[in-house]
């Protein structure tokens, strides 16, 4: 199958499970931490190879409400590399025109990390040319349970007809109502799981592992993803 870009089926709205931070920085007797380092790193150069393609929406599953069970140590460290990226990279976000998105709960985040990332966001909402989803404390079933709360107070407020509710409705509670479906998943590490990742918005993606670790992802692994996309799409047809 032709890996050229320019006969494969872009998707609209990639999404990607960073795994193997850990386990690449455990292969070279780093601690874990070195691994989320060069993973921020990958991050860049994902955010401008999905640019130069022509994918409009990244989302990225940067920090599960999973997470949070890791040892403290380390969740503290991934909640400053959050924030040192968003602050470092905020003039190259808004040059490349890329808006920013937290997609997730704010509840349990520091001040400090919300204070810049509704900064980043305020300053690049009106960029156009790709839609960064950082899901930061994010859990696909939270995200249904959280729609189902606001459902809830909607119809005891008198302003929605349960009668009414379908899954256009529905979705319309769901973060960020507006963004389509994700049409392909990628994650990393060798792993086959969606791990609580866009759970309602993944139900017609195109779901890819492959065994690479994330800080050793590069353009060609994306386009590699891609072309996956592209087959299943076209029925499987291996001429693409």
């Amino acid at each position: 199958m032709s890996r050229d870009l320019s006969i494969q089926v872009i998707p609209r709205h990639l999404a990607i499970i960073m795994d193997g931070n850990g386990r690449w920085a455990q292969q070279r007797g780093l601690p874990r931490m070195a691994g989320h380092q060069e993973g921020v790193q990958t991050v860049k150069r994902t955010l401008e190879d999905c640019a130069e393609i022509g994918v409009k929406i990244l989302t990225l599953y940067t920090f599960s409400t999973e997470n949070w069970y890791r040892p403290k140590e380390e969740v503290d460290f991934l909640m400053r590399l959050a924030e040192e990226y968003t602050m470092h990279e905020l003039p190259n976000l808004q040059h490349n025109g890329v808006c920013l998105q937290l997609m997730g709960s704010r509840e349990g985040l520091p001040a400090s990390l919300l204070g810049i990332l509704d900064k980043a966001t305020m300053q690049t909402k009106a960029n156009s040319c790709l839609i960064l989803n950082l899901a930061l404390n994010y859990g696909g079933r939270a995200e249904i349970v959280d729609a189902m709360k606001a459902i809830i107070s909607d119809h005891q407020q008198g302003n929605l007809d349960v009668s009414k509710i379908d899954e256009a409705t529905f979705s319309h509670y769901l973060y960020f109502p507006d963004m389509p479906d994700v049409d392909l998943i990628v994650r990393t590490g060798g792993e086959w799981r969606l791990s609580n990742f866009l759970l309602w918005r993944a139900a017609n993606a195109v779901f890819w592992s492959m065994p690479v670790l994330w800080p050793d992802f590069r353009k060609e692994h994306l386009q590699e993803a891609i072309c996956i996309y592209t087959k299943q799409i076209r029925g499987g047809n291996d001429n693409a």
